[in-house]
């Protein structure tokens, strides 16, 4: 019962935070554009129904990376790191799986793109090992390892491309992977989508998104229901007491950032191995947005997996606004705007909730304390 008054306390902190968020962004929109302010409000809370089935199939594909980015930090706080290396492991993940994707020609049917899923998950946990073993090895801050292996990462990628047949030089992006290895749409094509006269204008969405609520699914498992993510937890709540329970916190620290590359890697298989839907690792000095979005989905659902997914598709939702809003003469970075605005009211948010509570902690212990003093006094 107390864990179910704490996840309500949780959600309504965050629930008023995006209410915050929306007023401030209806002011953003009054004084960038005061006549169409009410009706930019209005495509906002729509989002995706903008453009009816199909839009919410496109919320749904833009969610697909920023959960399993959004997992990556959020279980990497849970267990007392800082993930800010998501963007470099989904780069590092994306491009494995686009080089299996587009040379292991030779795996037969649906187990190619399997394969170049898994083989993306493992190149982004080597990428977030390494973060694991600065910090847990040489005591280095992994927030300063993370940010240089993410510039690291994008370098060599656009340097290995450009020099490998990956490379499509009048695109100046990664060719297409082979037709096994793109990610089935596992029936929602035949769901998300508008008809123009006789044709389907289908979504991008693609069994991907099943997977991401599946990792989520996974992760909460792990954190809440095994030893091996309650050691994990613990040593990230208080090392030194984990450290005289017996936990391993070197191991702890190495597997933590390990699984939380690993996540950011899929995300980066699910996003590149997509390329009907446009989307290609592009030769430019650039960083995955989604890596630094998930860092947003995390926050925002505290770090719960199950949160997770619902503030992925929420930050999906809003993203998928802007597109629209750039019709009422809007600038699409106004979206950004309102999402950072919603962060920083939940973070508020969470912050006067923990000094509320920690008064109320404070006052009922003097008030035991009195009660205590009492007794002593009535027994004397």
């Amino acid at each position: 019962m107390k864990q179910i008054r704490k996840g309500l306390s949780n959600a309504s902190a965050s629930v008023l935070a995006i209410l915050a968020g929306l007023v401030a962004g209806l002011a953003i929109l009054i004084l960038s554009n005061p006549q169409n302010a009410f009706q930019g409000l209005l495509t906002i809370f729509k989002g995706g129904w903008n453009n009816g089935l199909k839009g919410v199939g496109q919320v749904m594909y833009h969610a697909t990376p920023i959960i399993m980015t959004g997992l990556s930090v959020g279980f990497a706080f849970k267990t007392g790191m800082f993930n800010i290396g998501a963007a470099g492991q989904l780069m590092v993940g994306g491009f494995v799986a686009v080089y299996v994707g587009a040379t292991w020609t030779f795996l037969p049917g649906a187990l190619h793109w399997i394969v170049a899923l898994v083989m993306g998950m493992l190149a982004g946990m080597a990428w977030g090992t390494i973060v694991g073993l600065f910090k847990a090895l040489l005591n280095v801050n992994e927030v300063i390892t993370s940010i240089m292996l993410n510039y690291i990462g994008m370098y060599l990628i656009n340097f290995t491309i450009k020099n490998s047949h990956l490379y499509d030089p009048l695109k100046n992006q990664t060719v297409n992977v082979a037709a096994n290895a793109i990610i089935p749409k596992g029936g929602l094509d035949n769901l998300f989508f508008i008809l123009k006269g006789r044709f389907k204008d289908v979504s991008s969405v693609n069994a991907g998104f099943f997977i991401a609520v599946g990792f989520a699914i996974l992760i909460y498992i792990l954190l809440t229901r095994t030893t091996f993510g309650y050691e994990l937890k613990a040593c990230g709540h208080n090392r030194f007491a984990s450290r005289y329970a017996g936990i391993s916190e070197k191991r702890a620290i190495i597997s933590a950032m390990a699984i939380a590359g690993g996540l950011s890697g899929v995300a980066g298989a699910l996003m590149y191995l997509a390329p009907s839907s446009g989307m290609h690792i592009h030769v430019e000095e650039v960083l995955a947005a989604q890596g630094f979005n998930g860092i947003a989905v995390a926050l925002l659902g505290l770090s719960n997996p199950i949160g997770i997914i619902f503030t992925g598709i929420f930050v999906a939702h809003l993203t998928e606004a802007g597109r629209h809003l750039q019709s009422l003469r809007y600038m699409k970075e106004i979206i950004d705007v309102i999402i950072g605005l919603i962060i920083y009211f939940s973070a508020f948010a969470l912050l006067a909730r923990d000094f509320l509570s920690g008064r109320k902690g404070k006052r009922a212990a003097v008030i035991a304390d009195g009660q205590e003093a009492g007794r002593e006094e009535v027994e004397a």
